[in-house]
């Protein structure tokens, strides 16, 4: 019997330990999709308890801790941290074969040096020893990137975000100061395209107003968003993103189109909104192309699918479901109306739902074209990591092969936290152990020669190199 969690692992062969140990282990981590707060980064927050670093905002646990049967005051309610903390416990001592199992040990070993498994039992001694250690200090956000050798995170951020705390960083204004990390600001202009989500209109008067374009067309619409972007590139921005449920894709007169941006601006009903959400796809796509700026198209979430925890609690609490739109058929024409028009940027597709994996590794194959450049990107459309309630070893596995199969796997630009934690650095070392457990498997089973020099580069290409070039 193996011992729990020891230094191999996940790693089953001799080929998978060594790559991970002499490649993978020590590359530095280009978070390039996360939802951490710049505030906190550029205050250097230093968190009092594991329960404002483990539970604030977590849905993954808040999910986990109902399933257990605790009820809102102890997950989100009024309870005190500990009692909150004990919650936890509780239920992380139930959760056999769920990755925040690994997640929780792994972050307890490797920000705070306690080997004890986390249970009801060892609770008090686990918290006792955590809260000592954020107590001396050294474990700030700045502590943190250090620690665990972060080259950069890419944040989510709206358009009509005034970037002030991306400021502060770059200018390595106290209390923060001068970091090594990057700290970029990533574009998700979601509202200006959600014509039929309610505040349409309030959003796109807000985005007049931050832009300085006076917006009363679709046009306008596109020059602001332009406009707004070149701030953020400005601001070291490399990459936008968009959630969607599935790819939009339908082709209506202009006038069609702008008769619909007016009856949402006027909270009139709209026939379609996927006509917008076509055409300024595509402008943006054109803007992004020019800006050498990644496009990240993230699919397949439902949204507060409990209506009366919605009212209770608001969004981004635990109550998002994977979906299952078709998308083959609006994603081939969405990317074919960008690639016509010379206009596809650089682009990665994640889904939510694992039925999609070949639909989009198979569609984005017919769009590596690089004609239009004097020097082709490799991996220009990419499969992006198992995402959400897909990043547990079966989805990232699943994930890999799929790119593996049908597409070119050694120019993955590799793992993301896609969290609000700043404890959530150790998601990466389980992605490198678990892709290193996958190539070593093919090694040892005659499936790739045992060139440890060829097989170190991949390796270390997808864990940190490529995205650093790919992103820049």
């Amino acid at each position: 019997m193996k011992l729990f969690m020891d230094e191999d692992f996940l790693l089953e062969t001799e080929t998978a330990r060594s790559l991970f140990h002499n490649s993978a282990e020590n590359e530095p981590i280009y978070d390039f999709h996360c939802h951490l707060i710049p505030a906190q980064i550029a205050e250097n927050k230093q968190f009092s308890n594991l329960t404002e670093l483990w539970l604030a905002g977590d849905h993954y646990k808040w999910r986990m801790m109902r399933a257990m049967g605790f009820d809102e005051r102890s997950i989100t309610g009024g309870a005190n941290d500990y009692e909150k903390f004990l919650a936890w416990a509780k239920t992380v001592e139930r959760l056999i074969g769920n990755p925040l199992y690994h997640w929780t040990h792994l972050e307890l070993r490797r920000y705070f040096g306690i080997d004890e498994v986390l249970s009801e039992k060892t609770a008090p001694v686990v918290w006792e020893k955590s809260t000592a250690l954020l107590e001396q200090g050294g474990l700030s956000v700045k502590d943190i990137f250090e620690k665990f050798n972060v080259y950069a995170v890419g944040t989510t951020d709206d358009p009509a975000d005034s970037l002030e705390y991306h400021k502060s960083i770059v200018k390595g204004s106290a209390p923060i100061g001068k970091i090594k990390t990057k700290v970029i600001p990533s574009f998700r202009p979601d509202k200006a395209l959600n014509i039929d989500k309610p505040g349409f209109a309030e959003y796109i008067a807000k985005l007049s107003s931050v832009s300085g374009v006076p917006i009363r067309s679709v046009e306008d619409v596109v020059k602001a968003l332009e406009r707004r972007l070149d701030f953020f590139v400005s601001l070291g921005c490399r990459a936008s993103d968009h959630a969607l449920e599935y790819p939009p894709f339908a082709v209506m007169d202009d006038a069609d189109v702008e008769k619909t941006f007016q009856d949402a601006l006027a909270d009139k009903p709209i026939n379609t909104a996927d006509a917008y959400k076509t055409k300024v796809l595509t402008e943006l796509a054109r803007i992004y192309a020019e800006r050498n700026v990644a496009m990240q198209l993230h699919f397949a979430s439902i949204r507060n699918v409990n209506s009366h925890m919605f009212k209770l609690l608001g969004p981004d609490t635990g109550y998002d479901a994977s979906h299952d739109h078709q998308v083959t058929a609006n994603l081939a024409g969405l990317l074919d109306r960008m690639e016509s028009r010379n206009a596809l940027p650089k682009t990665v597709l994640y889904t939510l739902n694992p039925k999609d994996y070949y639909p989009l590794a198979t569609v984005m194959g017919g769009f590596q074209d690089n004609y239009s450049k004097e020097q082709g990107i490799r991996g220009k459309m990419q499969l992006g990591s198992a995402w959400w309630f897909c990043d547990h070893r079966d989805g990232m596995e699943e994930q890999l092969r799929t790119l593996a199969n049908v597409g070119f796997l050694s120019a993955f630009v590799g793992m993301l936290t896609d969290s609000r934690s700043f404890l959530s650095y150790p998601r990466h070392e389980y992605f490198r152990r678990i892709f290193c457990n996958l190539i070593g498997g093919w090694v040892e089973n005659g499936e790739y020669p045992p060139d440890m020099d060829a097989l170190s580069s991949i390796v270390k290409d997808v864990c940190f190199g490529n995205a650093k070039r790919y992103f820049g």
